[in-house]
């Protein structure tokens, strides 16, 4: 199968819209064969993800969280830090809360490449 490859400009362009619709060619649902069960999805390039536009008040609000998997290990980072230090993987967190929740979606995050 041909995978076709597609890049997109995040200037200016709001997280969570921009998110959805990487999630949708990532799955290849924008194709008329589109199977669920089958990974049939593009690779998506973005650049510029560092102009990428947050709404509302989540840049104060929104906090990613993590464990190290020992007792009191939660660790928290705001996102205002993790736009600073590292914005592809705001981008990237996003998009795979989007994916399906299956084998399928290691797969399909591996073609998401962020410049």
């Amino acid at each position: 199968m041909k995978r076709e490859t597609y890049t997109i400009d995040a200037d200016g362009k709001v997280l969570g819209r921009l998110s959805a619709d990487i999630a949708v060619l990532l799955r290849g649902k924008n194709k008329p064969d589109f199977m669920p069960n089958k990974d049939s999805g593009a690779f998506v390039v973005v650049k510029n993800i560092s102009k990428v536009k947050i709404t509302g008040r989540k840049i104060d609000k929104k906090v990613f969280y993590r464990h190290t998997g020992y007792l009191g290990g939660l660790k928290k980072t705001p996102l205002k830090k993790m736009l600073e230090n590292n914005p592809k993987q705001v981008l990237k967190r996003a998009v795979f809360g989007m994916l399906p929740k299956n084998k399928l979606r290691a797969k399909q995050i591996k073609r998401l490449k962020i410049d």
